[in-house]
């Protein structure tokens, strides 16, 4: 490709638009690579957490397979109860207790009831069950109800949950806890999922120390790296860390080759700013092909993407905010491009808290909390991450607008 250089030398960035650099990602890479995670992989219910779908699931059952009550009390036939009052109540004959567990074939005759507990199954004839809060036992085998019971009062029908035939759980889910209850509920396991991408990071910086180390002065812990692993991770990838390099070029290259080696996509934090020690692109550039050096955003500008043997790889701004934003928007789209994963991106309708200027020619992302409709922007610089902790999502100030009147409506996207 075409390369600029300042009369220093230094590289020029080729900066693209966020929404120019996505499609970058996704025309480059989601043909070249999505091959090799068509194939299914088989895991137990409880190893498909995190992962995606491979195919439908559609119940060969009812859930339910029956009638059962919601409460404890008394299954009735409902037209027994019409008009009934702690004053007059209606009396039925008891015939006999459900116990948990067991079958029920019997059917309800008119005029009489059964005792049944919370989960319990009750006579396909019956149609409701009274609370026993709403029932005298008067013994000798008669009962008092003193509340009318409608069709269908605490109970749930044969199929109410799921019914037989139907898709309960789509390809490219990203399947979450109460997707496992559901596939548990059903018998599906194991399953099929798709093939995890392995995703490799490396943490670039002379100043970077492990998290266990003790940082002297001039010294910072690495943040990135397990902040990035543990993106990944949530976004339905397999993480590798491939550790901190120094701000050597050769051993940038040696760590970037051995993580395209092993691994599906690479992500190198630090080193993306246009100057002297742009080693990340130099390495790209030296092994394969820069695709982009900068997009017009805001944190985040001196993004990098490149190609190495087919392979996408990122250069992450060093700053934690910056590298996790980009991660979230560019990376994460990659991954479910590759894993056939439906992408959902959660947002809410807000009111601004107050007045921001944006007239940077760049698209600005703003952190922002959220209280009961309003947003109120977390103000800090790119590089402090615990401005993170306080946040819920983030807006974005389009690149052709010059910023926002307190109270004007925004769009707010979960992170």
């Amino acid at each position: 490709m075409n390369r600029n250089y300042n009369h220093e030398g230094d590289i020029l960035l080729i900066v693209k638009t966020p929404e120019e650099a996505l499609k970058v990602i996704i025309d480059h890479f989601s043909s070249d690579i999505t091959d090799g995670f068509n194939n299914a992989e088989t895991v137990s219910a409880i190893g498909a957490l995190g992962r995606v779908l491979y195919n439908d699931i559609i119940s060969n059952e009812d859930v339910p397979g029956f009638n059962r009550s919601t409460v404890d009390g008394y299954a009735v036939l409902s037209s027994d109860t019409f008009g009934c009052s702690e004053s007059i109540p209606a009396v039925l004959n008891l015939a006999g207790e459900i116990m948990m567990g067991e079958s029920s074939s019997a059917k309800l005759s008119p005029g009489t009831c059964v005792v049944v507990s919370t989960g319990g199954e009750i006579p396909e004839s019956a149609d409701s069950v009274v609370m026993l809060e709403f029932t005298e036992d008067y013994g000798s085998g008669m009962i008092g109800i003193q509340k009318p019971s409608a069709p269908g009062n605490n109970v749930i029908f044969k199929g109410d949950d799921v019914s037989a035939g139907s898709v309960v759980l789509k390809a490219g889910t990203l399947l979450t806890p109460h997707d496992i209850g559901i596939l548990s509920a059903l018998g599906f396991d194991p399953v099929n999922v798709r093939k995890k991408p392995v995703i490799g990071v490396i943490s670039t910086g002379d100043e970077l120390v492990p998290v266990s180390f003790a940082p002297k002065s001039g010294q910072i812990r690495d943040v990135n790296t397990p902040m990035l692993l543990a993106a990944v991770t949530r976004f339905g990838a397999e993480a590798k860390d491939f550790g901190i390099i120094k701000d050597d070029e050769a051993a940038i290259r040696t760590a970037v080759m051995s993580a395209v080696e092993s691994c599906d996509i690479v992500l190198i934090s630090g080193g993306s700013s246009a100057g002297a020690r742009d080693m990340t692109a130099l390495v790209i550039e030296a092994e394969g092909e820069l695709l982009l050096h900068g997009i017009a955003m805001k944190p985040g500008k001196p993004t990098i993407l490149g190609k190495i043997r087919g392979k996408p790889v990122f250069g992450l701004p060093g700053h934690p905010v910056a590298a996790y934003l980009v991660t979230e928007l560019f990376v994460r789209p990659l991954i479910a491009e590759l894993t056939g994963a439906v992408l959902k991106r959660l947002t809410t309708a807000a009111r601004i808290s107050e007045a921001i200027s944006s007239n940077h020619g760049r698209a600005e992302y703003i952190a922002v909390r959220l209280t009961g409709g309003t947003a109120y922007p977390v103000r800090a610089k790119s590089g402090l991450i615990a401005s993170l902790a306080d946040v819920d999502g983030y807006i974005c100030i389009k690149r052709d607008h010059e910023g926002l009147a307190a109270g004007d409506e925004v769009t707010v996207t979960y992170f």
